[in-house]
């Protein structure tokens, strides 16, 4: 059953959210309380969210002990607690609860856990106990602004609530946050894992009944922003639960539908991407950033996600969490080593900056310098004095800073530095590809018919442009438009299932100004448009950006993407269109 309906501006300014609950049994003795976002349109670093999202909450009620997994975000406080302590949602009562399971502390998950244990202990509830990993707990301490009782697990502990319900916990570090961990509950076979094996898609359905081919956009997308550059993380946790924990019968994730229908389908996803995402392809990166300071995970997460775009080996550390032996380890296994800046002062990540420095050297090893957007970073200049000029250790790219543009330009320009990363990194690889064709196979290749165009992208007040010679019809119901874009370009960030973009079409004989403007080597946070005239075209809710100059024009929506090497396979519906001047395409 769904909740009344309550509405939230704390997003994007002018616009309402409709925010709801929705409770409904899962298994024996166990109920899912669902936290309803349903026009949430961006979340950490995936923007244009189609289908809002869900923060999910389970209770179970054992023969002697009753358990409460996760909760959700602060926004959902009024709604949240009334669900609690229904009939559908558990009937939980905050005056005899004895477990708060916290999977990890993320705000979206853990908002309200000092408002749970504040209400229980206006009720004389003495014996309500967090459970978490020592991360967890630790992270907690200094989130919750009270005393509470905590019991850190690890692997191989469990937790008894009688009749069967015997709670086993997995240690699953890094998905996505340093302190996760899942349960498994062995009387139903459920597995909690938070934000893992989740994706952002609210709808009425509580199980993935509306199938794999609906829903793995948003499942792989999800994977690719959160999970890949933590590939190696997945692979180990799912060996972990293989070893540790029985038969699984469903999937209760952190986000999303629980996956009940396709289980096993979903689980070989996420191990066939993982190890594709771990295959050594060339030098690997390691991201160290610094959790509930600044902007630092986001602005981390959108580097990674524009070097896994390119299929470079990632792995990410918290300087808050990660051990001294872990940091030597990771050093060890990546050629460059990217710092987003810590707090001033005396602190952990001070602390293990220190040990990179003293695990990394100028022959083996380049470092990228990245600000945090915190208030207290410690300056760029400053680290990049101590971590660059003072040790001889060559940067990878120059140091990156926070801009004055919005959030979205900000994160597309991590993104975008990323890229480059990947680009510079994979560049004797490419070349050598292109050396092994013989020269008769490269003839033949260049005897294919092909066009010049610019394809432009934009969503929010995010843009991108980029020369095309792949463009072509690829249907005519609906009519259709099939585009390559190169993997190392921003532009296919801005070409998701859902985004539109605009085909311009160079005129023969009066293109090659345009097509050097777009060729130029810019910086990320360059304006690609600056220098040139665009016009705004528009068809229903569609928008993007025509060339002036160009000869004729296409608007369209991705409702389709495939891997091609090095490019992605854009495929969109053509919404609307025009020709300028009727003259013959450049070829």
């Amino acid at each position: 059953a769904r909740s009344a309906e309550l509405t939230w501006s704390g997003l994007t300014p002018g616009k309402e959210y409709t925010l709801q609950t929705q409770c409904l049994e899962v298994a024996e003795n166990t109920r899912t309380i669902r936290s309803l976002d349903w026009q949430r349109d961006r979340f950490d670093i995936e923007f244009a969210l189609t289908n809002g999202t869900t923060y999910n909450a389970y209770t179970i009620k054992g023969a002697t002990h009753t358990a409460l997994i996760d909760a959700s975000h602060k926004k959902f406080e009024a709604l949240f607690m009334d669900a609690l302590e229904s009939p559908e949602g558990g009937a939980v009562d905050l005056g005899t609860l004895d477990y708060i399971v916290v999977s990890h502390t993320e705000p979206d998950h853990s908002g309200l856990i000092e408002d749970l244990l504040v209400k229980a202990r206006e009720r004389g509830n003495e014996k309500l106990t967090v459970v978490g990993t020592k991360i967890c707990i630790n992270f907690l301490k200094d989130l919750i602004h009270m005393d509470f009782k905590a019991q850190v697990v690890k692997g191989g502990d469990q937790i008894d609530l009688g009749g069967g319900h015997v709670l086993d916990f997995v240690v699953a570090p890094n998905l996505h946050w340093p302190d996760t961990m899942f349960t498994y509950d062995n009387k139903t076979q459920l597995l909690y894992t938070c934000d893992a094996f989740g994706m952002h898609y609210c709808s009425d359905n509580v199980t993935d009944a509306e199938g794999v081919q609906a829903l793995e956009p948003h499942y792989k997308l999800y994977y690719n922003c959160l999970m890949r550059p933590n590939a190696r993380s997945v692979l180990s946790a799912l060996k972990k639960v293989g070893e540790s924990c029985g038969d699984v019968s469903a999937i209760a994730t952190g986000h999303g539908p629980v996956l009940v229908e396709s289980k096993d389908e979903w689980m070989g996803k996420y191990k066939s991407w993982s190890e594709d995402a771990t295959t050594k392809l060339g030098p690997s990166v390691c991201v160290f950033w610094v959790s509930r300071h600044g902007d630092s995970e986001r602005f981390a997460q959108s580097f990674a996600y524009g070097l896994t775009n390119q299929d470079v080996l990632v792995e990410m550390h918290d300087l808050n969490a990660v051990d001294a032996f872990e940091v030597v380890e990771a050093c060890q296994r990546n050629k460059v080593i990217v710092i987003f800046a810590p707090p001033m002062g005396e602190n952990a990540a001070q602390t293990n900056v220190g040990s990179i420095l003293a695990s990394c050297n100028p022959k083996d090893h380049k470092l990228v310098i990245c600000a945090s957007g915190g208030a207290d970073d410690e300056p760029v200049d400053s680290l990049v004095s101590r971590c660059v000029q003072q040790t001889g250790i060559p940067e990878g790219l120059p140091a990156i800073r926070c801009g004055g543009g919005s959030e979205e330009k900000t994160l597309a320009m991590f993104e975008a530095s990323g890229l480059q990363l990947a680009k510079d990194l994979q560049s004797k690889k490419k070349q050598a590809a292109k050396d092994k064709l013989d020269q008769k196979t490269t003839e033949a290749l260049g005897k294919m018919g092909s066009g010049r165009y610019i394809v432009t992208g934009r969503r929010g007040d995010v843009s991108s442009a980029a020369v095309a010679t792949w463009v072509m019809p690829a249907g005519s119901e609906p009519p259709a438009v099939a585009v390559a874009i190169a993997k190392d370009h921003a532009l296919q960030s801005l070409a998701q299932v859902g985004d539109s973009f605009v085909v311009n079409m160079l005129e023969e004989g009066n293109y090659l100004d345009l097509m050097k403007h777009f060729q130029r080597d810019l910086r990320p946070s360059d304006d690609v448009f600056e220098g040139v005239d665009v016009a705004e075209v528009a068809a229903g809710e569609a928008a993007g950006i025509s060339v002036v100059g160009c000869s004729a024009f296409l608007l369209c929506r991705v409702f389709s993407r495939m891997d091609a090497g090095d490019h992605v396979l854009v495929v969109g519906e053509a919404l609307t269109g025009a020709v300028v001047r009727e003259a013959p395409t450049a070829a």
